[in-house]
């Protein structure tokens, strides 16, 4: 399973989707995140995501982590937000 990886300029509506169709399927999803309006757009699709799971009688929780990530032989800090059926 992939990390689904959002960026400040992701469409929330489109992550959360995606966030609903890996926990209908695999029944856990890892988000991933660098700076603040990363964040931002991460928690409002998992926001979005619940409110879709619950329509289908899923309710998710979702514990957050640090990771450390490579990017082009620099290592960043991310936030990890770890989404699974509660």
């Amino acid at each position: 399973m992939d990390i689904i990886k959002v960026s400040a300029n992701s469409r929330t509506a489109a992550v959360a989707g995606a966030i609903a169709g890996v926990i209908r399927e695999h029944k856990h999803a890892e988000v991933q995140a660098i700076g603040a309006g990363a964040v931002n757009q991460a928690v409002k699709a998992l926001v979005l995501a619940k409110g879709y799971l619950a329509n289908d009688g899923i309710n998710v929780v979702c514990v957050p982590e640090f990771v450390d990530v490579d990017i082009e032989g620099k290592v960043r800090t991310a936030i990890k937000l770890v989404v699974e059926p509660r």
